[in-house]
């Protein structure tokens, strides 16, 4: 064991390791690159359609259950199928994540928005508020630390996926992985993977911070005392 570590140090402080399109920042930022587009385009698509089923209680049953297939289908089965379509490369790649990163978007904020409490929603509309300004101003505040949970999740997952997009020709961190494989390389295997949880890691961190920054006051303080009384 301490050998292999003091391998994987040895592996982790050559410099052509991280130098060039191969080293590893131009892979790391790859990986995020991919990734932030990934759930940017899931919440362009998904987070206008889920506040307008929550706010109107419309169709969310099958809205959920369509996004939620995307759950059920294996990412590299999705890499394969996007291969056939768009060809080889971050296309693919990009297709799979989008599919991975809508059912966690779609299904916290319709579960958000459903969740708001109905007599802030009742009085809202009694002061003559109207159905968008309610949406707006009422319900999508309140519903930000959820929708932003379900962005935390979509993001973290689509950084550990990402990784099999090196099957498909897409040079990210999972390349690493691949390569070591390739060659029966066990130090080059782990360091890539272990790059990859430190970026899921941070990923989670990051989106934690934001989701508790979105989190308004009345709520923390709720959540305060719950845990305090419990």
């Amino acid at each position: 064991m301490g050998h292999f570590i003091s391998q994987l140090f040895h592996w982790y402080t050559t410099g052509s390791h991280w130098r060039g399109s191969n080293g590893v920042p131009a892979l790391a930022w790859a990986t995020v690159k991919v990734t932030a587009e990934a759930v940017l385009i899931a919440l362009a698509v998904g987070l206008p359609l889920a506040l307008w089923l929550g706010h109107t209680g419309r169709g969310g049953f099958l809205a959920i259950n369509v996004t939620n297939v995307g759950r059920a289908l294996p990412a590299i089965a999705l890499l394969v199928i996007g291969v056939q379509i768009l060809g080889i490369g971050e296309a693919p790649a990009l297709a799979a994540l989008v599919v991975l990163s809508l059912p966690p978007v779609v299904t916290n904020t319709y579960t958000a928005v459903r969740q708001v409490d109905p007599d802030a929603v009742d009085a809202a509309r009694g002061m003559g508020m109207t159905g968008t300004q309610i949406l707006f101003r009422v319900e999508l505040p309140a519903s930000l630390p959820l929708i932003a949970a379900g962005v935390r999740t979509a993001a973290v997952q689509a950084v550990a996926t990402v990784t099999l997009a090196a099957y498909v020709a897409y040079n990210c961190l999972g390349s690493l992985i691949l390569q070591g494989l390739s060659v029966n390389d066990h130090v080059e295997v782990v360091a890539g993977a272990l790059l990859v949880i430190v970026l899921a890691f941070l990923t989670e961190l990051g989106l934690a911070a934001l989701q508790r920054a979105l989190t308004p006051a009345g709520v923390k303080v709720a959540e305060n005392a719950f845990a305090t009384t419990n």
